[in-house]
């Protein structure tokens, strides 16, 4: 009986993961009216609808969206159960979720995860890459990185690194434009500006005669990717308060000049891994976070 109640809350949060009865058969490798009877024998033991049907597909009740987190919580209690035991044999396997920003992500993460894969062969990993932050609940994730400062505070977390930014120009664009010789000098530069939740942005800290100042700047570029500014930036477009992860090598490189030295103010901010506190149990988690944090001890920039 209790094995059927896991199996039960399996078929449904395939089925609202997936998006409908059919591609949740597929996945399951089952049949179509499998699923369908299982979750009809679900909700009549419930005594409620967990699913609104229609020709357009599935959408969940209220009830449904309740049921959803704990069959979630129930799920992940028996996986960090049986993964652990599998853990004192050296055996780590699962589906892993992890969503980090796009430049971070393309920058570095793709080059840390071969290994980490290598090392954990049964785990299997889907990586998304957004500048917006997913709602680990509602977009099913494991693991974000996220970058600044910490607002949720519903969320466990690990520190990365610290997180700097530095203000840069290509070559191409100092020749033509000139280096500002003051943060109030950004008022006569184009800058290259962060669009919608990441607005904040657009207000660059500085030390000015060794008290902080905010400059507020302007330019003729927006965008809600952070990819697109820095190529925006290597091309000549614009002056860019880009993360160091990028800016150092790139400035190594002889891609990029940095500007205001002088002003560089000390950010507070980092990169963390963020997750739900039920999730800490889950083995796959723990060795992917551990993985992270082993090699970001030195960051490589």
């Amino acid at each position: 009986m209790k094995d059927d109640r896991l199996l039960a809350m399996r078929v449904f949060l395939t089925v609202v993961e997936t998006g409908g009865f059919t591609s949740a058969a597929h996945i399951l490798d089952v049949s179509q009216p499998f699923v369908s009877q299982t979750i009809s024998r679900l909700e009549e033991r419930l005594g409620v609808q967990l699913l609104h049907r229609s020709t357009r597909g599935q959408r969940l009740t209220p009830e449904g969206q309740q049921f959803v987190h704990a069959c979630r919580r129930a799920v992940d209690a028996v996986d960090a159960a049986e993964a652990e035991i599998q853990g004192l044999r050296g055996k780590v396997s699962g589906d892993l979720r992890v969503t980090a920003p796009l430049a971070f992500g393309l920058d570095q993460l793709v080059h840390i995860l071969p290994g980490f894969l290598a090392a954990h062969p049964e785990i299997r990993l889907n990586l998304s890459l957004d500048d917006n932050s997913a709602n680990l609940i509602e977009d099913q994730i494991d693991v974000a990185i996220r970058m600044g400062q910490l607002r949720d505070s519903s969320l466990l977390s690990r520190k990365l690194c610290n997180l700097q930014r530095v203000v840069v120009a290509s070559p191409s664009y100092v020749a033509e434009h000139g280096k500002p010789d003051a943060p109030s000098a950004l008022a006569d530069h184009n800058c290259l500006l962060w669009e919608g939740a990441r607005d904040h942005l657009n207000r660059w800290p500085f030390v000015v005669d060794g008290k902080a100042a905010n400059v507020a700047v302007t330019g003729n570029f927006r965008s809600n990717n952070g990819m697109s500014l820095y190529t925006m930036c290597l091309a000549g477009s614009g002056i860019m308060r880009l993360a160091e992860h990028l800016a150092r090598p790139a400035i190594d490189r002889g891609e990029l000049v940095p500007l205001l030295e002088d002003y560089q103010s000390v950010d507070e901010s980092a990169f963390y891994l963020v997750f739900l506190p039920e999730r800490d149990l889950l083995p796959r988690i723990r060795v992917f976070i551990d993985h992270l944090v082993e090699h970001y001890r030195t960051p490589p920039w």
